[in-house]
């Protein structure tokens, strides 16, 4: 997954006016990091992905 794709769905997910908050200050008790902190440790998109899936709940069709 590229990481446009990754942002793209975060913001259908989270909304694009908490999203940019969100990436930065939630951490995701899977990868024990925030989004963009995964991201900077070089952790796998769809990693993050799946880490964002298991903590909120996201629509089927987006999985």
């Amino acid at each position: 997954m590229r990481l446009s794709d990754l942002s793209e769905r975060l913001e259908l997910v989270i909304g694009s006016q908490y999203c940019d908050s969100w990436r930065k200050d939630m951490v995701l008790p899977d990868l024990g990091l925030s989004v963009d902190g995964a991201v900077s440790a070089g952790v796998e998109t769809s990693a993050i992905w799946r880490a964002v899936c298991n903590f909120v709940e996201v629509p089927a069709t987006l999985l």
